[in-house]
């Protein structure tokens, strides 16, 4: 049985997963796991894969919901979704792109597309 965090995290996906199908993407996959971390919603958006972190935060006292996406957990979702591409080849020539759901307090959530990219090397 999920634990009450647990249960309010996949409230928030349930969220999220509604108000990008409204914006027509398309759901390809939720909380996809491997070794390198997790996604929580994989989604096609006309021709893009896109790779998307639900976060919530109650309150602001520590920062946005947003805000708490640091370059280490941008890194671990980074190589979850390049261990998603190896296992599922028919994506790899698909462009990619990166997208954050937040939810702060009671408000409706926000939709940031493009909240970061994969650092040139």
């Amino acid at each position: 049985m999920p634990s009450p965090t647990q249960q309010v995290g996949q409230w928030h996906e349930q969220r999220a997963q509604s108000l990008l199908q409204e914006r027509g993407m398309r759901l390809l996959q939720r909380n996809f796991r491997c070794r390198s971390g997790e996604i929580d919603l994989i989604a096609q958006d006309r021709e893009h894969l896109v790779f998307i972190e639900v976060r919530s935060r109650s309150h602001d006292r520590q920062g946005t919901a947003a805000a708490s996406i640091g370059p280490r957990k941008q890194q671990r979702i980074i190589r979850a979704a390049q261990v998603f591409l190896l296992r599922y080849s028919q994506y790899q020539s698909w462009p990619c792109r990166f997208d954050v759901v937040s939810f702060d307090g009671e408000a409706a959530g926000e939709w940031i597309r493009d909240a970061f990219q994969v650092p040139s090397p």
